[in-house]
């Protein structure tokens, strides 16, 4: 082994395990090893930030454009509005659903395909009396799975496809995925139905928001007395009179016969007002004793939902998602009433509500808000702070001619990269700006919906697998597991490169997965003189197969808080559902992708 490969190994060594321990962003971790490369002599200056511009990062990048411009205009939520019509049985909401995502993941963001039905199987969940735990895991992993059908349905398909130019082939095209994609979406489909969904762990008691949040038990009525000092003066002075470790939420104002849920920081307060409020029992204290306010009624006297909801005003819970701005903040530095219109009522993590002051607590990643606010403010706040709705729908209404227009754009462009008009990267960037002209997505939104620690996480890794390549460490590597292959059928080898690539994608960026593994695939490819093209396609495969932990893929994160699910509930489906797709893929690759 010479000093470069020895260097090359050192620095992935130390990447790898900075990505499993998760300490740091992924995205800072690979520009940090990107400069270390640099600086070791490992890649020179002029090629360093030749990543940014590969075609896959451009791809990539465009697909999450189009993907929101499809969530706008309401294309997939027309047909999730269907789903009522199911039923309450659990194998029929399980395959209806996943196979829902499955499909929709096949063409746009899988987490955005999951994020649009997730509030729908929350919503059949507690309609049905039963936990989202048995809902939710089969759509994550359906949404995986869809991802396999087409070129754009992952960001490994776009890596991958453009990994095989460096054969000598023109790169996959749109649907070359999908004889293997879509049988091993039918076979995992089935499975999950069948057996699969019986596998995933119950999580009781989680099945509705007031058993989630109990809400009722911090509410109670204040009353403004005739010679209090705030009468004359707004709530936002009532608030500010508040100690800075303190947080009051002011859900309603009851003036007469006048009921005004969450009011304006400006309303004037008049003597006699009632305050419907959230807060615990020192700052009721501190209301009472220090400002002068009357308790009016006690907690469990008052119905705090109702009393903070009306026609205009809703409550409605959502999930800090990935990218979230909110993530390692707390609402006071957020500043959710006066900068977005909204309170927040309740947070529960793990199940649990979070039993500390609302100002005090830190955002992660999974964290389910409960929010109070008019329906535009509530729309806006959870767009611009990077949640998802759960229990609310409604919020967007689709609207025939969008739903047309974003179907013949895409359409439009799907059909010039499957023909060969034009490459796939400028087919899907002429449909992203074709999106923004014609009004389905704001400009704003473009750099909003683009997930830039991805973009930079590929731009970084580009360059390091070359690196890899160049310095004769993934030919090292290869070279280990020609021997494997001189004593086992090739079938046994296509089978070790896919499950190492499956296991190495549970624990990093599947992006990341399949950019290492490729140099890998082709020169083993190489090695055995064979045809690179199954290699690549069980490296596919293998990278968007992330079903064993939580941290593996952001569709599998984003359903832990909801489903209430633990770091060790993953692989009592992700197990068997990883055998059920080595062994459907195998044989689908060699029939299709012969060596």
């Amino acid at each position: 082994m010479t000093g470069d490969q020895l260097m090359v190994f050192a620095i992935l060594s130390a990447t790898l395990v900075l990505f499993i321990w998760g300490r740091w962003r992924y995205d800072l971790v690979a520009m940090a090893a990107l400069l270390l490369f640099f600086f070791t002599g490992l890649v020179r200056a002029d090629q360093l930030f030749l990543g940014f511009g590969h075609p896959a990062v451009i791809t990539v990048a465009a697909v999450l454009v189009i993907s929101r411009g499809l969530l706008n205009a309401g294309v997939i939520d027309t047909l999730s509005r269907q789903l009522a019509k199911v039923g309450t049985r659990p194998i029929a909401q399980v395959t209806v659903l996943t196979a829902i995502v499955i499909a929709c993941s096949g063409f746009m963001n899988n987490v955005g395909a999951l994020a649009l039905l997730m509030p729908v199987a929350i919503w059949m969940s507690r309609q049905s009396g039963r936990s989202p735990s048995m809902l939710l895991m089969p759509l994550a992993f359906g949404s995986l799975v869809g991802g396999l059908i087409t070129l754009i349905g992952t960001p490994p398909n776009i890596i991958i496809a453009l990994f095989r130019e460096d054969t000598g082939k023109p790169a996959f095209s749109m649907f070359d995925f999908t004889p293997v994609g879509a049988g091993i979406a039918l076979a995992a489909l089935l499975f999950i139905s069948l057996t699969g969904w019986r596998l995933t762990p119950r999580r009781e008691g989680q099945g509705a928001p007031e058993e989630l949040f109990e809400i009722d038990g911090y509410i109670s009525e204040v009353l403004i007395p005739e010679d209090s000092r705030f009468v004359g003066q707004t709530i936002f002075h009532l608030i500010s009179a508040m100690e800075k470790d303190q947080q009051l939420t002011i859900g309603a104002l009851i003036r007469g016969d006048r009921h005004i849920p969450a009011p304006s920081f400006y309303e004037v307060l008049h003597a006699g007002d009632l305050l419907v409020v959230e807060a615990d029992s020192e700052e009721l204290q501190f209301l009472v004793d220090d400002l002068g306010l009357e308790l009016a009624q006690a907690r469990d006297q008052v119905d705090g939902k109702d009393m903070m909801e009306s026609e205009d005003i809703r409550i409605v819970e959502a999930i800090v998602a990935p990218g979230s701005s909110m993530v390692g903040k707390t609402a006071v530095g957020m500043r959710l009433r006066r900068g977005y219109g909204v309170n927040l009522l309740a947070v529960a993590r793990h199940g649990q509500r979070v039993k500390k002051r609302l100002g005090n607590i830190i955002f992660t990643l999974g964290d389910i808000l409960l929010l109070q606010g008019s329906r535009e403010s509530l729309q806006k706040a959870i767009a611009s702070l990077g949640c998802l709705p759960l229990a609310e729908r409604g919020f967007h209404l689709p609207k025939p001619r969008q739903v047309l227009a974003a179907v013949a754009i895409f359409g439009s462009a799907m059909t010039a990269a499957a023909l060969n008009m034009m490459p796939v990267q400028i087919a899907f960037s002429s449909a992203a700006m074709f999106m923004v002209l014609v009004g389905l997505i704001s400009v704003r939104e473009i750099y909003e919906n683009i997930d830039w620690p991805i973009i930079i996480l590929l731009g970084a890794m580009f360059p390091i697998g070359k690196a890899l390549e160049s310095t004769g460490g993934a030919q090292l590597i290869s070279d280990r597991m020609l021997l494997l292959s001189y004593s086992l059928p090739s079938a046994i080898t296509l089978g070790v490169l896919m499950v190492g690539t499956m296991l190495l994608s549970n624990v990093v960026n599947n992006a990341a997965a399949a950019v290492l593994m490729a140099p890998i695939a082709m020169n083993l490819a190489e090695g055995m003189g064979v045809s690179a093209d199954p290699l690549l396609m069980g490296v596919a495969i293998g990278a968007s197969c992330a079903f064993l932990t939580p941290v593996g893929h952001q569709s599998n994160a984003l359903v832990m808080e909801p489903g209430g699910y633990r770091f060790g509930d993953y692989w009592r489906l992700g197990l068997p559902l990883s055998v059920v797709t080595i062994a459907v893929a195998i044989p689908l690759i060699l029939f299709f992708w012969p060596l």
